[in-house]
C-alpha cells in the first residue's frame, strides 16, 4: 500500500503538497479513485461545510461516534478513513474530469471557505464544528487522501 502518512494542520500546508503533486507528472495511487476524482471529493467536503451535507448521519452518531473519531484524529494529527467512500448523497465523481479542472475546483472551495462569513454547516459525521476545527478536519482529510498518491519514479 502506498500511504505516505502526510499530516497537515492547515490549508496552507495542504497547498504545498497539492502544488508539488500537480507538477509531478505521472502519479501512482493506491486508491480506486484517480487524481481528479480525489480532488473533487475533497472539494465537495469543503463546499458542503458551507452549504450543508446532503445526507448527515444521525444526531446521536455525530455526538458520539463521529465526535470521538474526530477527537482521535485531532489527537493523532492524522485522519484515516476509506479513501473510496463517497460523501453520503454527493453526486458521483466523474472519472474523466481533467485534473486541472478538479484542482481549480478544490482551490476555489478552499478560497471560498477562507472568505466565508456565513455560518458553517454541521459535518455529516462530526457534527457542529467551528472554523478552526473545520479547517483542521479538512486539512487532515486532504492529507489522508493525498497520502495515497506519489510521483512515479
Amino acid at each position: 500500500m502506498n500511504d505516505r502518512q502526510l499530516k497537515f494542520a492547515s490549508f496552507a500546508a495542504a497547498e504545498e503538497e497539492l502544488a508539488w503533486l500537480s507538477q509531478a507528472g505521472e502519479l501512482v495511487s493506491s486508491t480506486s479513485w484517480n487524481w481528479a476524482q480525489t480532488l473533487v471529493h475533497c472539494a465537495q467536503s469543503i463546499e458542503y461545510s458551507m452549504t450543508g451535507f446532503p445526507q448527515p448521519k444521525s444526531r446521536l452518531f455525530r455526538r458520539t461516534v463521529g465526535a470521538a473519531a474526530l477527537g482521535v484524529f485531532s489527537w493523532r494529527g492524522r485522519m484515516s478513513h476509506d479513501l473510496a467512500a463517497p460523501i453520503p448523497g454527493a453526486p458521483a465523481l466523474e472519472a474523466q474530469l481533467a485534473p486541472a479542472q478538479a484542482l481549480e475546483r478544490l482551490r476555489g472551495a478552499v478560497l471560498a471557505f477562507q472568505q466565508w462569513s456565513g455560518s458553517l454547516q454541521p459535518h455529516f459525521a462530526y457534527g457542529a464544528l467551528d472554523r478552526q476545527a473545520y479547517e483542521l478536519a479538512h486539512a487532515m482529510h486532504l492529507a489522508n487522501h493525498l497520502s495515497a498518491f506519489r510521483a512515479r519514479s
